[in-house]
């Protein structure tokens, strides 16, 4: 795709990357016949081809207004298109430089501003999200119907195995999800107790930043992202051999530090080797004898939904299912397991009529073969599917952990 940026923009870094990026498309809208927007509006403008001239056009100095801003609002992400373009276009990247652009040059009105502020504020800063989340369930059963089903039952984590071993790693405490399951990363510590290893927090980490990045504001996200590698880096140094990730939308993000903070000179570095040591509990166990936790008899039929940010994002497509095949379970086939279900972080708030149409399509789908239950990756999808699901719906390290249980 030819370019000419507008002065502004064109000799900084981001102008720079955009311009890289545009230039990799050929126009070949393999990326539409993936996207979940596209096939679900019909419109070019919400598909990545659109988006990406929408982009390219404010780069080039084009007046954008409120119309661009909801287009790429509209995108949730997902990264579906990134999988299916022969030309290696980094479309998610594009879109965080275009998202950048032209919220700087629109301004949102008040009601939307107010709410995403307030997203902020709150999901990010887990003791904050906790009260607000306990809260919740103590009005859960006098609220309407439609909101209570999307604030989640309290649960109470088992305690983390006592043992200490010789192998370390690090988990993500996070925000939401520590709120939300706690019992997740309990899961997967009892499980990498039982192959040998000791997963433990690091005091002082949390929110991973991508809420942040994803509401526009790339400063706080960069903020938390340093935070986590001051809390995490004396284990590291110590011998932490790996940041073991149980949610693979903070996988992604996180795998991402490298990126986000490249022109940091005081944290580039190091950002690059958290990235690089950063797993998602897939990829740890696949690298273990998990054969021997398999129990003697069959385990229920499971509907696996992979999350986004798991097969698109970090490129771990059926990594878990043949983790959870060799563990004795038996999957159902799930037809068009590409597309979001629509969680896609806040993206289930700020565009609820939509997330509301991809969740339908994909729960009709995830379905379809009957399972027993439905098991996910992230704690976003699994509390999205929760809500209109006619089975129950876990994360899939919780359904190994009781195989050794």
């Amino acid at each position: 795709m030819q370019t000419s940026l507008a002065d502004p923009i064109k000799s900084t870094p981001q102008g720079q990357e955009a311009d890289a990026i545009l230039r990799a498309c050929v126009h070949c809208g393999f990326c539409n016949a993936v996207c979940p927007t596209y096939q679900l509006l019909g419109d070019e403008l919400d598909g990545p081809r659109g988006r990406i001239y929408l982009i390219k056009q404010a780069l080039e100095g084009q007046p954008v207004g409120a119309k661009t801003q909801s287009h790429l609002d509209r995108c949730l992400t997902c990264r579906a298109c990134e999988s299916a373009c022969p030309s290696g276009v980094r479309y998610a990247q594009l879109l965080d430089i275009g998202r950048d652009m032209v919220e700087s040059q629109n301004v949102r009105p008040f009601a939307e501003r107010i709410r995403r502020k307030a997203l902020r504020a709150f999901i990010p800063h887990a003791r904050r999200f906790a009260l607000l989340l306990r809260i919740g369930q103590l009005l859960r059963p006098v609220l309407p119907p439609a909101w209570r089903r999307r604030i989640p039952p309290r649960t109470t984590p088992p305690a983390w195995p006592a043992a200490t071993h010789p192998r370390t790693m690090l988990a993500l405490e996070g925000c939401a999800q520590s709120a939300i399951a706690p019992n997740i990363n309990a899961a997967a510590a009892r499980l990498l107790d039982k192959l040998g290893v000791t997963l433990k927090y690091a005091p002082g980490a949390g929110c991973c930043g991508a809420l942040s990045r994803h509401l526009d504001a790339p400063l706080d996200a960069q903020a938390f992202a340093r935070r986590n590698i001051d809390a995490w880096w004396p284990h590291i140094e110590a011998g932490a051999e790996a940041l073991v990730m149980t949610a693979s939308g903070c996988g992604v993000f996180v795998k991402d530090y490298g990126h986000l903070l490249r022109h940091d000179e005081n944290y580039a570095q190091k950002a690059a080797h958290v990235a690089r040591i950063t797993k998602d509990i897939s990829e740890v166990l696949t690298d273990m004898d998990v054969e021997k936790l398999k129990p003697a008899t069959a385990r229920v039929s499971i509907a696996f939904h992979s999350p986004c940010t798991l097969q698109h994002g970090q490129k771990l497509n059926g990594v878990t299912e043949r983790l959870l095949e060799k563990l004795g379970f038996t999957l159902t086939a799930v037809p068009d397991a590409h597309l979001c279900c629509g969680s896609a972080g806040a993206y289930s708030i700020l565009q609820d009529e939509i997330a509301g149409q991809l969740l339908d399509k994909k729960l009709t789908a995830l379905q379809s073969g009957t399972p027993h239950l439905i098991a996910t990756a992230n704690i976003g999808c699994l509390t999205h599917l929760q809500t209109r699901a006619n089975v129950p719906v876990r994360h899939w390290v919780e359904l190994a952990a009781e195989v050794m249980d």
